[in-house]
Parts: structure tokens; C-alpha cells; sequence
């Protein structure tokens, strides 16, 4: 059983959505509710998943408006946060199905950490492991987590994420290049059917 650990901004709300809180080692040292923990700017453990399929594109998806921050911006196939005692690639797997509706295979890539300032007086402030997974099929997002989602290949994302930064998550735009040498990818490709034509 996990340790009790030290909660950070819940006050009377026990029932809301809890992240765990680490230090720059990732090492747990408390949990808090998660929309206080934006507002705080307190460092949590996360995640990002990019899935590919085997034509080597990317699953993007748009945030659905209603979210609490970054709504109606592109980011990466999913992302969210583990629940307190709860294994990290299990977390993984849990958000891809309840915001995609599927399931792959998941490998961690690495882990990086970036601070941002958002919409809503919000600050992201992550310990973010990055998860890939390959998979062919068709997603079947959650309205309530986004609104679209398309395949698009790397070069043609680096291309758009330069071109009109405003329309992606912020840490879309912190981890892509990083994301994309794990892919071996060559930035020489020429983009087709890109964003800015939608």
C-alpha cells in the first residue's frame, strides 16, 4: 500500500480529481486536487502519449472546448495525470481508452520536465513521461475530452507547430523535437494537406 502523503489545496473538496506531487527527481512528496495544483503552479507527475500508426503519422487530437484549459488547441494522441497509488503505463492505458477509445502497447520514450503559463490564470508545471504506441485502427474520442483528431505525418507537424505555434499545446510545442529524433525522423520532408489549409 502507498504511502499517506500530504495533501496541498483540497480544503472541504475530497471528491475531486487528485495529482501527485514530485520534486524534480519525481519522487512523490504530497498529492493535491488538480485544478488547485494549476492555479498553485505545484510540480505533478503527467504524462503524453503519441500514438503512430504503421505508416509512421501521428494521432493528434483537438481539445474539446469545454476543457478546463489549452480547449480547442491540437496536442498529442493524449495526455493527462496518474492517480495517486496508481502505476504510471496502467494511467497510460487507462486515459488512452477514456479519451480515445482504444488501446495499444505503450513504451516510455523519456521524461522531461517544462513550467507554462495558460488560459484561465492556470500554470502547467509537469514532470511529463512520454509514451509512444503504434496502432492502425480508428479512435473513438470522448466529446467531452476533444472535439477531432487526425493523422499527420512528422515533418509535416514540425512544419505546423512552427508555422502557427498558437494553434498547439504548449508542451506539444516543448517536447515535438524531441519526440521527433526519438522517431528518426528527416526534417527535409515536404508538408502535404497541412493544418493551415484545413
Amino acid at each position: 500500500m502507498p504511502p499517506k502523503l500530504p495533501v496541498a489545496g483540497v480544503g472541504a473538496v475530497l471528491t475531486e480529481e487528485l495529482v501527485i506531487l514530485v520534486d524534480e527527481g519525481d519522487r512523490p512528496v504530497g498529492v493535491a486536487e488538480k485544478l488547485a495544483a494549476h492555479r498553485q503552479g505545484l510540480l505533478h507527475r503527467a504524462f503524453s502519449i503519441f500514438v503512430c500508426n504503421s505508416q509512421g503519422h501521428v494521432m493528434v487530437q483537438r481539445r474539446s472546448p469545454s476543457k478546463y484549459h489549452c480547449g480547442g488547441l491540437w496536442t498529442n494522441t493524449c495526455c493527462s495525470h496518474p492517480r495517486p497509488g496508481e502505476e504510471l503505463a496502467a494511467a497510460a492505458q487507462r486515459r488512452l481508452m477514456e479519451e480515445m477509445g482504444f488501446r495499444c502497447p505503450l513504451v516510455e520514450l523519456f521524461a522531461f520536465t517544462y513550467r507554462a503559463e495558460l488560459d484561465h490564470h492556470l500554470t502547467e508545471y509537469e514532470y511529463d513521461h512520454v509514451f509512444l504506441g503504434v496502432y492502425d485502427g480508428e479512435p473513438r474520442p470522448n466529446p467531452r475530452e476533444a472535439d477531432a483528431w487526425r493523422w499527420v505525418a512528422p515533418s509535416q507537424l514540425t512544419y505546423e507547430l512552427a508555422a502557427m505555434p498558437e494553434c498547439f499545446t504548449p508542451w506539444l510545442r516543448i517536447c515535438w523535437g524531441r519526440v521527433y529524433q526519438c522517431l528518426g525522423q528527416d526534417s527535409r520532408g515536404v508538408p502535404e494537406n497541412s493544418l493551415i489549409a484545413l
